[in-house]
């Protein structure tokens, strides 16, 4: 493949996906322009069958965070090879890189290349942990040895050959987290009257700083109204509650104790070429 130049294309919030996809296109020995597309839709993505894509999503329920594919709607390739990277919270990725893949496929887009890496759950605090400080330096490590391989293969192949997304092996959670896991949401399903997790400002904490407003990729927060989240527009991503620097912020939900007792166990990324 004749590669001249590589664009990282992200969407991240709470900067998990943006560490691992800045640390996959680094490696990668090309120029790298960045498109970012947490805070708004970017313009002017068209991209050729010479530019490589690296494209970095969050997982969100198993899904690829509804936001990310509006903001990417109007991507549009030319046999363009791309690079797939899905960041989850240490659970599952379940159906997210195969939807990614039809959503680039559709678009002019050949993946030569898909990985999934953990990132800190948007739900964890100090009080219960859910992967906190993931990508951590063994995931970034992981990241750009990938990256490397990924260099590799462009310079050795002579076209872009699509590979085969749905033969990548998840890492597999135990019998009982899982059973433990499916019997809690059931229960909330059951539970039709249960509120939906929520932000909570303590007021007292609160400094009307309104470092959250520029954090909030939906515009939740409106300047000078710190103290409320707008409930239809927020996505839940926490981007306000992990970047208060008062610590005000909190997100209020019964799904937090649950995803940190059972799933502790550290899952490594997974790759493919």
């Amino acid at each position: 493949m004749n590669i001249t130049t590589v664009t990282t294309v992200l969407f991240s919030p709470t900067g998990t996906s943006r560490k691992v996809a800045m640390a996959v296109a680094d490696s990668l020995s090309l120029e790298n322009r960045v498109v970012d597309a947490t805070y708004s839709t970017p313009s002017g993505m068209c991209y050729k069958s010479d530019e490589l894509l690296v494209v970095a999503v969050p997982v969100y329920g198993g899904k690829v965070a509804p936001l990310a594919l509006q903001r990417l709607d109007a991507m549009r390739g030319s046999n363009t090879p791309i690079v797939l990277i899905v960041v989850y919270g240490n659970r599952a990725y379940e159906e997210a890189l195969t939807q990614l893949n039809e959503f680039v496929h559709q678009r002019g887009f050949i993946p030569i290349a898909a990985g999934a890496f953990v990132g800190e759950h948007s739900y964890s605090t100090a009080r219960y942990p859910i992967a906190t400080g993931r990508p951590d330096v063994d995931d970034l490590a992981d990241a750009r040895a990938w990256g490397k391989n990924i260099a590799a293969k462009v310079a050795q192949s002579a076209s872009a050959e699509a590979i085969d997304v749905a033969s990548l092996k998840a890492p597999r959670n135990s019998f009982f987290s899982m059973l433990r896991f499916v019997h809690f949401i059931k229960k909330q399903r059951r539970l039709k009257s249960v509120a939906k997790p929520q932000v909570v400002v303590d007021a007292d904490k609160c400094k009307l700083c309104g470092k959250c407003v520029k954090l909030c990729p939906t515009g939740a927060i409106a300047t000078g109204d710190y103290l409320h989240t707008d409930t239809s527009r927020c996505i839940k991503c926490c981007a306000c509650v992990k970047g208060c620097p008062a610590k005000a912020r909190t997100l209020d939900t019964p799904y937090a104790p649950v995803l940190s007792q059972c799933f502790k166990k550290r899952k490594s990324p997974v790759t493919i070429l």
